[in-house]
């Protein structure tokens, strides 16, 4: 019997865990951290051996193959000794696809993921397509193939799980741009972040389709290095030349594989970068064969994704726009550039390695004041304090929201978007948009 170590006992290690059961592997499961009882649940009710708080290394050495959480850096000691003893690491996604002959939409960049995959999973289930939501969002890819196994998965893909991918294949492709995010855990070499994300072309073949921003230069600069099999779809904001979707002249329009077109004010979604999102989602759903009729309406009553954009409330007239999610700098980009109204914005957490000068046009046109959120906001200060914004120093979300409700004035918004990772305050992403809710709302 083969034995497998899983590293990371939530979503994706509790997932895989109980497919390699299933699959008659002798399975142990390992975190570091505390598990939560959920999944403790999960792993007791199907009778696999799991620790929590340590990593005992000598069985997981044993081990004939490890699935690591993409949590886990490959610089964690546990990582370096699996490595040392020539052990095959590989994600849950990864693991999973191996047993399933399901056909695969995989989405990846920098930004726009979590719409966009949600957006293509919305269009493929108004279809009636058996479809299923893996990857970052929903349950891990792993599990269902275990337990509620679908024809179809829409699949969100970070860099880190795709770094841990090599013979899964992506059937439909969706890379959306490749801009600096998560540099901290690339050695700070952008380029070892972009071959990561170009991964999602690995093993495609003539039967399968890449769907791609064509105005992104990261992107332009990668495709003539590799020997791409697949159907392309470039799709650009305005017509360009071999793009296959596109907006023109208040027009959404994909020329290829069927012509496709619909006002863009029907479109449920505002902003620029959603437009790239609409564009991609539409292609994906246009090549898996979904009828036009329902590309149309699915296009038009998608509400969006929490955390993104996310309209909370209007409060002494003052909007509340929680941006959460938005933890690079080009995500906080997008955002302010959506804004209709003054703007005190929100910024910080735990930075990446980012670079925040492109930010400096758009907060001078757009935001009234600027108010830090972080356990240290120092290269903050640095940056933008010389531009004479009022600024605020804060640590917590309900003095950040106590702060930003001084400064603001009756019509302008309130934005967090605070282009930083959340781990240094919060749990995570999520914790750190719902206390933004819950503070906006308090009165």
């Amino acid at each position: 019997m083969k034995k497998i170590a899983i590293l990371g006992a939530a979503e994706s290690g509790v997932g895989a865990a109980i497919l390699a059961r299933k699959q008659g592997y002798e399975v142990f499961v390992s975190d570091k951290s505390a598990i939560k009882p959920r999944y403790k649940q999960m792993l007791d009710e199907r009778h696999i051996e799991w620790e929590e708080g340590q990593h005992s290394e000598e069985r997981i050495l044993q081990a004939d193959e490890v699935v690591k959480s993409p949590g886990i850096p490959k610089e964690a000691p546990m990582v370096k000794k699996i490595v040392e003893r020539g052990i095959p690491v590989v994600s849950e996604i990864e693991f999973a696809g191996r047993f399933t002959d399901s056909r695969m939409v995989c989405i990846t960049g920098s930004n726009g993921k979590t719409t966009t995959t949600s957006l293509t999973y919305h269009l493929f289930k108004a279809a009636g397509l058996d479809v299923g939501l893996a990857g970052n969002i929903g349950h891990s890819l792993a599990l269902q193939v275990a337990e509620s196994p679908h024809e179809w998965y829409v699949i969100e893909l970070s860099s880190f799980q795709l770094d841990d991918m090599f013979r899964f294949r992506a059937n439909i492709a969706v890379l959306l741009n490749i801009t600096p995010d998560h540099l901290d855990r690339y050695d700070f070499n952008m380029q070892n972040y972009v071959d990561a994300k170009m991964r999602i072309l690995q093993n495609q073949t003539a039967d399968d389709c890449f769907i791609y921003w064509q105005g992104d230069p990261v992107i332009q600069r990668e495709i003539p290095r590799y020997d791409i099999a697949a159907l392309q779809l470039p799709f650009s904001e305005t017509p360009a030349k071999g793009s296959k979707g596109f907006v023109e002249n208040g027009t959404y329009r994909l020329l290829e594989p069927t012509a496709f077109s619909m006002p863009q004010h029907d479109l449920s979604l505002p902003g620029r970068h959603n437009i790239y999102n609409m564009l991609a989602a539409g292609l994906a759903a246009n090549v898996a064969g979904i009828a036009p009729e329902t590309i149309r309406k699915s296009l038009g009553d998608f509400q969006g994704v929490e955390h993104r954009l996310e309209k909370v409330c209007t409060r002494n007239g003052i909007h509340y726009v929680n941006d959460s999610k938005a933890t690079n700098v080009d995500a906080c980009w997008y955002a302010l550039d959506s804004m209709t109204t003054p703007t005190v914005l929100i910024l910080g957490g735990l930075d990446k390695g980012n670079d925040y000068e492109p930010l400096k046009p758009l907060i001078r046109e757009k935001c009234r004041a600027l108010v830090y959120l972080g356990a240290d906001n120092t290269k903050l200060h640095q940056t933008f304090d010389g531009m004479g914004l009022p600024v605020s120093d804060t640590h917590s979300m309900a003095a950040c929201i106590a702060e930003c409700r001084r400064m603001a004035c009756e019509g302008d918004t309130i934005l967090l978007s605070p282009c930083c990772a959340s781990f240094d305050l919060f749990h995570n992403m999520e914790d750190r948009g719902e206390q933004f809710k819950q503070q906006a709302n308090a009165q």
